[in-house]
């Protein structure tokens, strides 16, 4: 089987465009693929965390792993920050990698802004950490969003560069697009994507909200000019409140929209959240089921694995770079 990577950060509030466009494809992926889900804490502090709410919720992302149906028995499930291997690969690709080719990224100069001079190092460094985390488990495909394409392209240069100059060790990962139609947008602003990071609370429809919660920010949420309650790219905030209904109901587009013929927006958004909340109501249920005794063996357990892995991956990498000194030169890759 060939291996999938992918992982999320504790920060913030997980949403429900993150389990449309994110989670639930996991779940499916893991039964084709060998696969490791992490939670990357890491990366998290490349900005400044409060560490008692990044411990919980890195906890609390665990449980979202498992409640969405990540299977500890199928996949992979552990905490960046619990595999040492990920910061010492981060390192020695660091010194492989052009500070040019870090100054270019996109995502860099937008969190920095005009801050660059003040900012920590590992913002600019966040995305080597994430070709190590890539790298180190000799990952086949990566699922990925648009707005990280530009960090995998740099990942498959490090690993390609790396072969050259030190021999075949990396296998060069290739983009796992999702199928499109899972992108959920900003329920306050339809022009940007559903966001953790959005100022803006009503933006988006938080995993844990309660019912109460639900039901106010699909009323509150915008709407287009006009009446007609139908798919269509020019009125996108009708299509994301219609594209959010269908995914959850599972109807068809044409079902959809006959079953909204007629209803105004209120209507709309009405059963929107109804949707939405007995979607959420199990979820949450299996979310408070995990207790802390087998969060623990659940983690200790998938951090062991992905060690095995990411180990055998390093020791080759301290071979090829001259870094084991308890090692005889090998002449053979001479």
């Amino acid at each position: 089987m060939k291996r999938i990577f992918s992982g999320a950060q504790p920060t913030g509030n997980i949403h429900l465009g993150n389990y449309l466009g994110a989670l639930r494809n996991w779940v499916e992926l893991q039964r084709e693929y060998e696969s490791l889900f992490c939670i990357v804490n890491l990366h998290a502090i490349t900005l400044p965390q409060d560490p008692q709410a990044l411990a919980q919720k890195t906890r609390d992302l665990a449980r979202l792993y498992l409640a969405s149906g990540i299977d500890p028995q199928v996949s992979i499930i552990y905490v960046q920050s619990d595999v040492s291997e990920h910061a010492e690969l981060a390192w020695i690709l660091n010194c492989v990698t052009r500070i040019s080719e870090l100054e270019r990224m996109t995502q860099f100069k937008d969190k920095a802004g005009k801050q660059r001079e003040g900012v920590g190092a590992g913002l600019l460094n966040y995305p080597v950490l994430m070709a190590s985390d890539i790298l180190l488990f000799q990952t086949d495909l990566v699922p990925i969003g648009q707005d990280q394409k530009q960090h995998l392209e740099l990942t498959r240069d490090l690993a390609l560069r790396f072969n050259r100059d030190y021999g075949e060790t990396f296998r060069v990962p290739d983009a796992f697009i999702p199928q499109a139609g899972a992108k959920v947008l900003s329920l306050s602003d339809p022009a940007k994507k559903m966001s953790k990071s959005d100022a803006d609370a009503n933006g988006s429809i938080n995993l844990m909200d309660d019912a109460d919660a639900v039901r106010r920010k699909f009323k509150r949420a915008v709407t287009d000019s006009g009446t007609a309650i139908t798919f269509d790219e020019t009125r996108p905030a009708i299509t994301n409140l219609l594209t959010i209904y269908q995914i959850l109901t599972g109807q068809t587009t044409l079902e959809v929209e006959q079953h909204f013929a007629g209803k105004g927006y209120a209507a709309l958004k009405s059963e929107v959240a109804d949707a939405t909340i007995d979607f959420l109501r199990p979820l949450q249920e299996r979310v408070r089921g995990y207790g802390d005794e087998e969060l623990d063996r659940i983690l200790a357990g998938g951090s062991e694995r992905a060690r095995h892995i990411a180990r055998a991956t390093l020791d080759d990498v301290m071979q090829r770079l001259g870094l084991d000194g308890t090692r005889r030169p090998n002449r053979a890759r001479e």
